[in-house]
């Protein structure tokens, strides 16, 4: 299945949040003028990667530097041979857990922990709301510390125009708890999160995370994507705290090469 970096619908949210977008036979690469170096260019996830089509891309965009996050260790094994060099950190999340959605609601309870099913049992009752990309960023926004990333509210809407039915803003009706969820070709994926220090106690968000994978399943998703979790190639100490809640999920973990890099000089631009 493709992965959502390679879907129209993330194409056009990112073409309206600074990046231009360009497809070279079937491979959809995102481009972005960096100011003092030149073109940048960022390739992820392709099913099918060739010299070729990384050819053509220097070729038209003569970028200073271009970044390719592999599906496979075959294809990182043809980017390493060629000159590429692994990034210290990936671009988009390295390792993440995916849920199999073709089975059903019974056995994917049955495959949690029994913290989450637990959880989910106790929050049945939970009151939930879908909600407008604003309302979601004001939640999000008094909900964690002021150092934590919240999306604007542009991008949130710029996502909503581009994915349309499929995406989710699901909070809680308190609003101390919330996730987003998209779905994109046969995928379901838990994209943002959020959860108060007093929802935290009351498990709500293992609920709010229940009914996004119920959503993308009804939507058609055969898979669900918790869209990253802890990597200890690539670590990322904050990230312990969420990757141990995604876990009691159950699904498979699934790793990624990382991201691969080639820098070019002669393309390199001073002005």
């Amino acid at each position: 299945m493709d992965d959502i970096r390679q879907n129209t619908s993330y194409a056009n949210y990112l073409s309206h949040v600074g990046w231009r977008v360009n497809k070279i036979e079937d491979v959809t690469m995102y481009i972005r003028e960096i100011p003092l170096c030149g073109t940048f260019v960022k390739v992820q996830r392709p099913d099918k990667l060739s010299q070729k089509v990384i050819t053509k891309a220097l070729l038209k965009h003569k970028p200073f530097r271009i970044v390719v996050e592999p599906k496979n260790d075959m294809d990182a094994k043809k980017l390493e041979d060629s000159g590429f060099k692994q990034t210290k950190t990936p671009f988009v999340p390295s390792k993440t857990i995916l849920l199999d959605l073709i089975q059903t609601p019974e056995k994917l309870l049955s495959q949690m922990s029994k913290d989450a099913r637990t959880s989910i049992k106790k929050t049945d009752n939970l009151a939930l709301v879908e909600t407008t990309p604003e309302d979601f960023r004001q939640r999000w926004r008094a909900s964690v510390p002021i150092k934590r990333y919240v999306m604007s509210i542009h991008d949130l809407d710029v996502l909503k125009d581009s994915f349309g039915e499929n995406v989710l803003f699901l909070t809680t009706k308190s609003g101390g708890s919330g996730g987003l969820f998209l779905f994109a070709q046969n995928i379901g994926y838990y994209w943002q999160g959020f959860t108060s220090k007093t929802e935290r106690q009351t498990l709500a968000q293992y609920q709010v995370v229940w009914q996004g994978i119920l959503w993308a399943k009804k939507r058609g998703a055969k898979q669900f994507d918790f869209e990253g979790i802890f990597d200890e190639r690539f670590p990322i100490s904050s990230w312990h705290g969420f990757t141990a809640f995604k876990k009691k999920f159950g699904g498979q973990v699934t790793q990624y090469p990382g991201a691969y890099e080639k820098i070019y000089w002669r393309n390199w631009r001073l002005f």
